[in-house]
């Protein structure tokens, strides 16, 4: 019984670990995915999978919480970050299954540019989380989180001019509305990762 009531912190920061890297796990297929464009049924089950182990983690890390009677951590902060990070697994979902809904045959290069951004930006997350077991890496975290908010204003930026140039050029109206939708979700990964970014900020604040 006393077990169960003393501290795990190690176990939240692992937690944190294992998820951050299914994201760029995700990212990675969601590259491919954009990029090449083959192989669509497969990319997608990847997709799907990966989302699907996040969210066995994200569990994971809530009935922890909820049986831990001291957290390395508080508390609001564990579950705002663990489920902000589920949440740009979840977008990359939408995005696979919205290709393979929309029988798309083919992507612009402004939606791989977008994936690379996606995972760009999953990447430093992995890296920021990596680090919060530690707050001597305080200004380290600060930095890494400032480059993801780059990385989410040049997906803006990307995102601004891909739809400039669709609506510009694209004379089927139905490819126009299909991509539109795959440059909204793939800017919103890029968004929920500044979520993320924002929250491990505010623990910074709150223990460095």
């Amino acid at each position: 019984m006393f077990g169960r009531l003393m501290p795990q912190e190690g176990k939240f920061f692992d937690l944190f670990n294992q998820h951050a890297a299914l994201c760029v796990k995700g990212a990675q297929e969601m590259v491919g995915l954009m990029t090449h464009f083959d192989d669509l049924e497969n990319r997608t089950h990847a997709v799907e999978s990966i989302e699907k182990q996040a969210d066995k983690i994200t569990y994971t890390t809530v009935d922890l919480l909820h049986k831990t009677f001291i957290t390395p951590i508080d508390r609001d902060d564990i579950h705002k970050l663990i489920t902000s990070m589920d949440d740009i697994l979840d977008m990359m979902e939408d995005a696979a299954q919205t290709v393979s809904l929309y029988d798309l045959h083919a992507v612009t290069p402004e939606a791989a540019r977008l994936a690379e951004l996606c995972l760009s930006a999953c990447k430093k997350v992995q890296e920021a989380v990596s680090l919060l077991h530690d707050m001597g890496n305080a200004q380290k975290i600060v930095a890494i989180c400032e480059e993801i908010d780059r990385f989410e204003s040049d997906a803006d930026h990307v995102m601004r001019a891909a739809m400039s140039k669709l609506f510009r050029d694209e004379p089927d109206v139905r490819n126009l509305i299909k991509m539109k939708a795959i440059y909204e979700i793939l800017e919103t990964v890029t968004d929920r990762c500044e979520d993320v970014a924002n929250i491990v900020e505010g623990i910074i604040v709150e223990n460095a």
